[in-house]
């Protein structure tokens, strides 16, 4: 970074630099990572424009910058990402909860609210925690448990529902397993879903930096769905609500699988604000 320069000044140089360097998006990057290493935000970052930039920050900036510039997601970089209005903590261990999944939360708890008594919530493959979390904030009569089959996502999904201060129970497992012999009313998930041969063609950011384990869903990108029907007979009776994030193209076959289980009396697409078909519930009353 040029010396001398204002906090306009040097985003603007880390505009341009990461422009150069093939970033997508370079100016909400450089501004994320701005607002990470000056600890500001929103109107008190405008302000902090005109001003001088710290010289004790300098270094702290410059290996920002310069790591986005390699490709790493600027989530990873300042630790965090927001998702339903809350600051999760992520890191190479979770998959970067993207916006559309808060419609997957958003179609949850619209379905359960026809449901009574305290319902009794598992998350699938939770990452970071996010759908679990969330779902215990947004309604804290419930009771919601979470797995993943990565011990390093629950230490993170762990710490995020303490920062939070949500109650959620975390169980390691492959996707349903851990709930054998569990009563649940409502099964979330966001598996992954991404076909094994598309992945090499996904963004640098996806490909090279988030989790491969919560990307790659087999040949078809469908492999997650059909285990966890599959392990719907560990459970005692299957969930009255099931909710899946999937990828585009994949929704019709995914409400397939649910009809052919036979255990929903409507299977629901919800899709998500591009036009996607992007989850399927399937409900039970």
């Amino acid at each position: 970074m040029t010396p001398e320069r204002s906090i306009r000044e040097a985003f603007v140089e880390a505009s341009s630099f990461l422009d150069a360097c093939g970033v997508m998006e370079p100016q909400r990057n450089a501004q994320l990572l701005l607002e990470h290493v000056l600890g500001l935000s929103g109107t008190a970052y405008y302000m902090a424009l005109p001003e001088r930039f710290p010289e004790e920050l300098r270094t702290a900036w410059e290996e920002a910058v310069n790591r986005k510039a390699e490709g790493m997601p600027a989530q990873y970089i300042t630790g965090e990402q927001e998702f339903y209005g809350r600051a999760f903590e992520v890191t190479p261990d979770v998959l970067i909860p993207r916006p559309e999944t808060e419609l997957l939360v958003e179609a949850v708890l619209k379905e359960a609210g026809a449901l009574q008594g305290k319902l009794r919530v598992a998350d699938i493959g939770t990452g970071s925690g996010a759908i679990a979390v969330t779902l215990a904030l947004q309604s804290s009569a419930w009771k919601v448990m979470a797995s993943d089959i990565s011990p390093a996502a629950l230490e993170v999904a762990a710490r995020n529902a303490g920062k939070l201060g949500a109650e959620v129970e975390f169980r390691e497992g492959n996707l349903l397993e851990p709930f054998a012999g569990t009563a649940l009313d409502i099964v979330v998930s966001n598996p992954p879903y991404i076909p094994a041969a598309d992945i090499e063609g996904l963004q640098p950011e996806v490909r090279d930096y988030e989790p491969r384990t919560a990307l790659d869903g087999g040949e078809d990108g469908l492999n997650p769905y059909r285990i966890m029907m599959e392990q719907l007979e560990l459970l005692p009776a299957p969930p009255r609500i099931i909710a899946f994030e999937l990828g585009m193209g994949q929704a019709g076959e995914v409400a397939d699988l649910l009809r052919r289980e036979g255990h929903w009396s409507r299977i629901v697409t919800v899709q998500d604000l591009a036009g996607i078909d992007r989850h399927v519930l399937g409900i039970s009353r």
